[in-house]
C-alpha cells in the first residue's frame, strides 16, 4: 500500500530576495526588479524539490509576501496594498519569541483580491515538469480584517462574508482553471483560536466553531470529486523559528478540525512531545466519509522548525506508529509546517535563510525515503 507524501508549501526565501523585498519597500528597486528576484528564487525552489524527488511540486511561496497576504499586498510591510484595506490592523499572533505579524484593517467594501493564486500557478507550470500544487489562505484566517466590534458604516458584517467567500472560492477555481492538481487551504489560525491571550483579542472569542463554519461555506461549494484535491493545512505556527499556539492542547483542535468537508489534512505533529495522541485522535475524529470524500491525514513527520535532519528510518518508524491509528488508505507524510510561511524570515536557529534553504530539501529528502520504506515495511507485513 502505498503512502502518499506532500509537501506543505513555503521554503525559506533566498537572503537576496529578502534583501530585494527591503530595497522596493524603501523605493530603491521597482516592482519588475522584485518579481525578477521572486522568479529566480522560484525557478530555483521548483528544480531542487524535482531532484529530491517530491512527486507534487511549489514554488515555495517565493512569490507571496506571505501565506496569509499575499491576495492583499505586495509585501509585508504594505507596500502595495489592496484597495479598502490600512495597514494598521490587529496582530494575527503574537509568537513565543516575543515577535508578532500584522494584518491589514478593512476600512470599507466591497473586498476583494489585488491577486490571485492562478498567477503562481501559471507561472509554475511553465517551469516544472512535475505537477504543482497550491496553498491559499482560509476564509477564516482573512475575517480578522474586519472589526471585531461593531461594523462599518455602509458595509456590514454579512457583506463581507458574502464578498470573502466570493473571493476565496475564485482562488481555488482559479488554481484548478490554472492546472494545480491539489489546492491546500491554510488554517495556521485553528489551534491559535484555542488560545487564549490578552495581547491578542480575537483569540479570546471562542471562534473556531465559526472558523470552521465559514471555510465550509466555501469547501461546500465544491463536488466531491473537486474536495478530494482541497485540503488543509494546521499548525502551531511556523515563524522565525518559533511558534504561536503549541501550548494549547492538540484535541480541541483535533476534536473539530475534521468537520471541514475537505479531502485530505496537512496535520503538525513532529514537533509533538506525544506523537502517539495526535496519531490516535486522527484516527479517531478523521472520517471515511465527509459528504463523498475519505479524509486523507497527511501526517508530520518532519520538523522545519530544527536545523537537525530527521533520518529516513525515523520517518519510516513514525509512519508505521501512525498506521496502527490511521488506516493505511488514509494515511499521508507530510512536513509540520511550511518552512517560512513569511517572505521576511533570516531562520535564527539555522543562522541564514539560504543555508535553511538547503536543510530544508534534506529534511524532504528524507521524508520521501521514509515514506519509501514504510512502504516496503507494510507490504513485508501483508498490510
Amino acid at each position: 500500500m502505498a503512502i502518499p507524501t506532500e509537501l506543505v508549501g513555503s521554503l525559506p526565501r533566498p537572503m537576496k530576495l529578502q534583501e530585494a523585498y527591503e530595497a522596493y519597500d524603501q523605493g530603491k528597486i521597482d516592482w519588475p526588479a522584485l518579481q525578477a528576484e521572486q522568479d529566480a528564487a522560484a525557478e530555483d525552489s521548483i528544480r531542487r524539490l524535482e531532484e529530491t524527488g517530491e512527486p507534487i511540486v511549489t514554488d515555495g511561496e517565493q512569490r507571496e509576501s506571505s501565506f496569509a497576504t499575499y491576495p492583499i499586498t505586495d509585501t509585508l510591510a504594505g507596500t502595495g496594498l489592496a484597495e479598502n484595506l490600512a495597514g494598521d490592523g490587529q496582530f494575527f499572533a503574537i509568537f513565543d519569541d516575543g515577535h508578532h505579524r500584522q494584518l491589514p484593517r478593512l476600512t470599507g467594501g466591497p473586498f476583494r483580491y489585488k491577486t490571485y493564486a492562478r498567477e503562481f500557478v501559471e507561472k509554475n507550470r511553465a517551469i516544472a515538469s512535475h505537477p504543482v500544487k497550491q496553498a491559499v489562505i482560509a476564509p477564516s484566517m482573512l475575517m480578522l480584517l474586519y472589526p471585531l466590534e461593531g461594523e462599518l458604516e455602509g458595509y456590514t458584517r454579512a457583506q463581507f462574508l458574502d464578498d470573502l467567500c466570493d473571493e476565496v472560492e475564485k482562488d481555488i477555481r482559479g488554481c484548478f482553471d490554472a492546472g494545480a492538481v491539489r489546492v491546500s487551504i491554510d488554517f495556521t489560525e485553528g489551534r491559535l483560536a484555542n488560545k487564549n491571550d490578552s495581547r491578542n483579542p480575537w483569540t479570546n472569542k471562542d471562534m473556531l466553531q465559526e472558523f470552521i463554519d465559514l471555510n465550509n461555506r466555501v469547501i461546500d461549494r465544491f463536488s466531491a470529486a473537486e474536495r478530494v484535491n482541497i485540503g488543509i493545512h494546521t499548525c502551531p505556527g511556523g515563524d522565525c523559528d518559533s511558534v504561536h499556539s503549541k501550548e494549547v492542547p492538540y484535541e480541541k483542535l483535533l476534536s473539530k478540525m475534521f468537520q471541514l468537508n475537505a479531502g485530505y489534512f496537512l496535520i503538525q505533529c513532529a514537533s509533538e512531545e506525544d506523537r502517539e495522541s495526535v496519531y490516535r485522535m486522527c484516527g479517531e475524529y478523521s472520517r471515511e466519509d465527509a459528504n463523498g470524500v475519505a479524509q486523507v491525514c497527511f501526517m508530520g513527520v518532519i520538523n522545519p522548525l530544527s536545523p537537525e535532519v530527521e533520518t529516513a528510518e525515523h520517518v519510516r518508524d513514525e509512519l508505521l506508529l501512525a498506521s496502527k491509528y490511521i488506516p493505511v488508505e488514509r494515511l499521508g507524510a507530510t512536513d509540520d509546517c511550511g518552512f517560512s510561511p513569511f517572505s521576511r524570515d533570516v531562520k535564527p536557529k539555522h543562522g541564514s535563510p539560504d543555508f535553511a534553504r538547503d536543510i530544508a530539501m534534506q529534511k524532504i529528502s528524507a521524508r520521501l525515503e521514509g515514506a519509501r520504506l514504510a512502504r516496503e515495511a507494510l507490504v513485508g507485513a501483508g498490510v
